[in-house]
């Protein structure tokens, strides 16, 4: 392969969509001395982590309306940007209500990049399953890398220096960026945010059948892989009696098969059809889900790992089932909007499941993202059996 500039794009795009996952997984691997240090439960902290993705669902929708008026590049560079001052203010947060505070800002800010950089993509790349799973790559990379580093500078040197570690990643991609991505034109210049804001048109496309089908499944996915994401690494702690260090270990591990996972869902999607890949990563995470809790020793840990990193590889063939379903001038804005809906109900994901723990027990918490992920993968099988046009 020749290696062309939209390759440049895609690799940039990628590492900013690293930089605004590192910045929110360096929390994850921490969140035990982060709960003694502020003298917090699980839930009060699982609500500041789905207030965090609360957060950078909503910026979803205004992500791609500022694209269209100012420009990709410009909205990526604040992504960056913005994800990485705001994990060093997290650091210096004095008490916990400054600390939910920060990381929702921390969430507005990433949620700047995703949407846009794909609405971005598709103007280049025809086979848009394979561009966005390589571009989701970023993630999962950020994965296998911010939990150990994370978890490392967390038992060394406290929490604080650990979550400001997205700082080290921020600026040099920052500076690339820059250097790197040419200004790109705006889609609608002139036309008033206002307008873009409109309720008729916006529950019309909402509405949609070819819609409204993968965004059932796409807020049920998001809620199970913001529960694994936020508490992982307690769960193995709590429920498997593991190390903080080992759990995070396994924590990136778990992204390491994301990683794979991402290009291969993706390029399934691009070859045997969207919904076949959407059916096969969510199918494997209720396998994974359900044998993190049931299946003993590390056998049940090494199929939890495998299933989970599967199942959260979902993205990459939804996505581009949007993206069919959307026109080229609707691809900004609408494309922000559905990521919008399926990300702010699935940011409750993080307050869920810390509720359950401290209700029922973290095997409960687990089993019951198991069960999610089951209702989806019915939601899906019916509708193709049916034939309902979904």
């Amino acid at each position: 392969m020749n290696w062309q500039y939209r390759h440049t794009v895609l690799a940039l795009c990628m590492l900013a969509f690293f930089v605004t996952y590192f910045a929110r997984l360096a929390i994850s691997p921490v969140v035990p001395f982060i709960v003694d240090d502020f003298a917090v439960s699980n839930t009060a902290i699982g609500a500041a982590l789905s207030g965090m993705w609360f957060a950078y669902g909503v910026s979803q929708f205004p992500s791609g309306i500022l694209a269209d008026r100012y420009g990709e590049r410009r909205v990526i560079l604040l992504a960056v940007g913005g994800s990485t001052a705001m994990s060093v203010l997290l650091a210096f947060a004095p008490v916990f209500p400054a600390f939910v505070l920060v990381a929702v800002l921390l969430g507005l800010a990433a949620g700047l990049h995703y949407a846009v950089a794909t609405t971005l993509l598709s103007r280049t790349f025809d086979e848009l399953g394979t561009a966005v799973g390589l571009h989701s790559v970023g993630g999962p990379l950020a994965g296998l890398t911010a939990p150990v580093a994370a978890a490392w500078v967390g038992v060394r040197y406290g929490w604080r220096p650990a979550v400001a570690l997205a700082a080290v990643v921020g600026v040099p991609v920052f500076v690339l960026f820059v250097r790197g991505v040419r200004p790109t034109e705006p889609r609608r210049p002139d036309q008033p945010m206002r307008d873009r804001l409109q309720l008729g048109p916006l529950v019309a496309l909402l509405s949609r059948p070819e819609i409204l089908l993968p965004l059932f499944v796409a807020m049920i996915g998001t809620y199970v892989v913001q529960g694994i994401m936020s508490f992982l690494p307690t769960f193995l702690v709590a429920f498997r009696d593991y190390s903080p260090g080992t759990a995070a270990a396994i924590f990136s591990v778990f992204f390491v098969v994301r990683t794979v996972a991402q290009i291969g869902t993706g390029r399934i999607a691009d070859r045997f059809g969207r919904d076949t890949g959407i059916g096969i990563a969510i199918g494997s995470g209720a396998i994974g889900a359900a044998g993190f809790v049931v299946v003993p020793d590390v056998g049940g840990v090494a199929l939890g790992v495998l299933g989970a990193g599967v199942g959260s590889s979902f993205f990459s063939a939804i996505d581009p089932r949007f993206m069919d379903a959307l026109s080229d001038t609707e691809r900004g804005a609408g494309f922000g909007l559905v990521r919008t809906v399926y990300t702010v109900v699935g940011s409750t994901g993080s307050f869920g499941v810390g509720l359950a723990a401290d209700l029922f027990g973290w095997g409960v918490s687990f089993a019951l993202l198991s069960g999610l992920y089951v209702i989806a993968l019915v939601a899906l099988v019916g509708n193709k059996l049916l034939g309902t046009g979904y």
